[in-house]
């Protein structure tokens, strides 16, 4: 657990040196306290720009933190950027340095770390780490900085309250079950998610945990998803039938083929089954067919009755990551991951890329994307691939096959294109080799996720970033937050010019690059983290934790 300092845990006085000024805020120390019964370990990650200023001495801002342990308990590690914007450190926020020297003081890697902080310095440094962020807002937090935010509380303690009941979801031992609860081994388990690519593989740890008790699994996906399911450790074997009640574009619901579906459940002989949905999509209709299969447990999250077509209804707050929402319908089951597994995204071994991106450290650019409204304008994504390649990055283009038109459009003469010449496996083998991929809200930002490849994420607002965002990977957003068709979850834009992502600007793609420690070949490598502080060079410790 991670905390800014000013805003966050005490109020801010600016370029505070005076112990006798510092006031915790409001519910701070038990909210810490909490925290620290739970068993997480804390650090604070901070600015202290008045250093390079030289407005207060470094002996002065540790008695200040001295003070605020007083106040607030101890603290782990204090993890301290005395530089000024223009110094170009890796440690200020919201450079990432502050939060990878943070995780390794506590034993830990940053996606295993959740940032709370006042302002979008914290969140932005939080995620190029590949941390989680929460925004606590203060008055002067801007309403930009609060849209983009992955997620916001309204207070530090509700911040800690949020961040424990998250923690619990994913454990079985906090659910309670008719059958006798979790560590349980299951023959056969069915699992279902019939919906896109994306939407498969962001459900991948959930079907592990299944898996991980489980004999046998069988996973249900429509067409849209069938060469994502081939891509998921722990499945066995596939059944692809399309959903009339998710396909997007569904035919009428033809009874003969409902009939046949429940035929093929009843096949399987499945011991139960766990149907994982996106929050506005029903498992109920696939529940009545279940049982008329004959299975005889069946767990889903439904926010509408279910009567006795669900053995566990379980229910989720509105967005929760999707891979986290379906581990905790599998804790929820009675599944948890196995112990020498962990909570990321994962993908079976890829296979060779294709000869033509040469040696891995290209930048992946994907523009388009199935839902219009996700997908980079043709025109924006051509000057990036420009931009890229003039400073100095190998630029490869990748696109499905109905996409050749776009892929060529912005290859032009400056990328290579790879538009419709390679599979889904083959797509996630040209990820995997990647330095960075640059990518919409889309499938291949899934596939980055899953091989630990940063992401830049031109991120149309029309659903939630903090649910649908790439997971537990060194990420920048780009994209207006607050354009007009945010929280639509529309597929074609509603607005003429696609204004949430037209306006961003080759430029800023570079500094994200930048930030997440991406440049080009030719260019020297960024400076070296200073070895046996565990702080970046050039940071210092404060305080006596």
């Amino acid at each position: 657990m991670l905390l800014d300092r000013d805003g966050t845990l005490i109020e801010d006085v600016p370029y505070n040196g005076d112990p006798e000024k510092v006031r915790a805020v409001p519910g701070a120390r038990a909210a810490l306290d909490r925290l620290r019964a739970a068993g997480l370990r804390l650090a604070v990650v901070t600015n202290q720009s008045g250093l390079a200023r030289g407005l207060f001495t470094e002996e002065r801002m540790r008695a200040v933190h001295a003070r605020v342990e007083q106040l607030l308990g101890r603290f782990d590690a204090w993890l301290v950027c005395p530089h000024d914007d223009g110094d170009g450190c890796g440690c200020r926020k919201p450079a990432p340095g502050l939060v990878h020297a943070a995780a390794r003081e506590l034993g830990t890697v940053p996606a295993r770390c959740v940032l709370v902080g006042d302002i979008g310095r914290d969140m932005t440094a939080a995620l190029a780490a590949g941390a989680s962020g929460i925004l606590v807002p203060t008055p002067v937090t801007r309403p930009q900085e609060v849209a983009a935010a992955p997620q916001v509380a309204p207070d530090l303690p509700a911040a800690v309250a949020e961040i424990l009941r998250r923690r619990a979801a994913v454990d079985p031992a906090s659910h309670r079950h008719a059958d006798g609860g979790p560590a349980r081994q299951v023959g056969t388990v069915l699992v279902v998610r019939a919906d896109s690519a994306g939407d498969v593989l962001v459900t991948g740890p959930g079907i592990r945990a299944v898996a991980a008790a489980a004999e046998r699994v069988v996973l249900l996906c429509g067409p849209r998803g069938r060469a994502a399911a081939e891509l998921l450790p722990g499945v066995d074997e596939i059944i692809e039938h399309r959903l009339p009640w998710i396909d997007p574009a569904p035919d009428p619901v033809d009874p003969a083929d409902m009939r046949q579906l429940a035929d093929r459940l009843a096949a399987v002989g499945a011991d139960e089954a766990v149907v994982f949905t996106s929050f506005h999509q029903s498992p109920l209709p696939l529940a009545l067919l279940l049982r008329l299969a004959g299975v005889r447990r069946v767990s889903a999250i439904s926010d509408d009755y279910p009567g006795s077509l669900l053995d566990v209804r379980h229910r989720v707050p509105a967005g929760v990551p999707e891979p986290e929402r379906a581990l905790s319908l599998a804790a929820a089951a009675g599944f948890t991951l196995a112990a020498h597994d962990g909570p990321a995204l994962r993908l079976r071994p890829a296979p060779a890329p294709p000869p033509e991106v040469g040696a891995p450290g290209y930048v992946v650019l994907h523009p388009g994307s199935a839902a219009q409204a996700r997908g980079c304008p043709p025109e924006l994504a051509a000057r990036i691939a420009r931009a890229l390649a003039a400073a100095g990055h190998r630029v490869v283009v990748t696109g499905d096959p109905g996409e050749r038109e776009l892929t060529a459009e912005v290859a032009g003469d400056v990328a290579v294109d790879l538009g419709g010449r390679t599979s889904l496996a083959g797509l996630a083998a040209t990820v995997a080799g990647a330095g960075a991929v640059v990518v919409g809200n889309t499938g291949p930002a899934h596939l980055a996720a899953a091989h630990g490849v940063p992401v830049v994420s031109l991120f149309a607002p029309t659903v939630p970033f903090g649910q649908w965002g790439p997971w537990r990977v060194p990420t920048v957003r780009l994209g207006d937050p607050e354009a007009p068709c945010r929280d639509t979850r529309v597929a074609r834009c509603p607005v003429p010019g696609h204004p949430c992502l037209s306006g961003i600007e080759p430029g800023q793609v570079l500094d994200a690059l930048r930030l997440l420690g991406v440049t080009p070949p030719v260019r020297p490598e960024p400076p070296a983290v200073s070895r046996g502080t565990g702080v970046p060079a050039g940071a210092s410790i404060g305080g006596s934790g």
